[in-house]
């Protein structure tokens, strides 16, 4: 790849980016449906959560590097989940209730943050996260649901995110 690169930040608050969005960045000869490709389904997990997006472009290979700026991992839950703000006695005040399928979505869309080889593995460290701001999994402590989900109790689940997420 060349010296030159040039950057080009978005906010996008929807989950999908339109051409108008990309618009300065098509003037240096990318394809815009691969473009635009790409970073939707990067942004696929997130939709309806404020995403900031920052494209790397080298104009003399016409190549591009996409990296998604998630919000942080509490307030992606706490979106998910339906609730306001993380609770102030995670031990006694719960503040809403999240699906292990909801867990598996945001391990999906957060795999590079979280640095985590598998999707087991991804949703045990949300499983923390959520323990620590006041959530429940499918209305158990996320203690349990560890266990559980250790003991293989969802796997029927995660094998149907797996493949989407050695993907991403």
């Amino acid at each position: 790849m060349s010296d030159e690169v040039k950057i080009f930040n978005l906010t996008v608050s929807s989950g999908e980016i339109s051409e108008d969005d990309i618009k300065e960045v098509k003037s240096y000869g990318l394809a815009p449906e691969e473009l635009l490709k790409d970073l939707n389904l990067k942004l696929s997990k997130l939709k309806g959560k404020e995403v900031k997006v920052r494209i790397y472009v080298y104009p003399k290979s016409r190549d591009y590097i996409v990296e998604v700026l998630p919000p942080p991992v509490s307030d992606i839950l706490l979106w998910k989940a339906g609730a306001k703000e993380p609770s102030g006695d995670p031990a006694h005040k719960k503040v809403g209730d999240i699906g292990i399928e909801a867990l598996a979505e945001v391990a999906i869309a957060l795999k590079d943050e979280l640095k985590a080889k598998t999707l087991k593995n991804a949703v045990k460290t949300l499983l923390g996260t959520a323990k620590s701001i006041g959530l429940t999994v499918n209305g158990k402590d996320p203690k349990e649901v560890v266990k559980e989900l250790e003991s293989g109790a969802y796997n029927e689940v995660l094998d149907k995110y797996n493949e989407e997420y050695e993907k991403a």
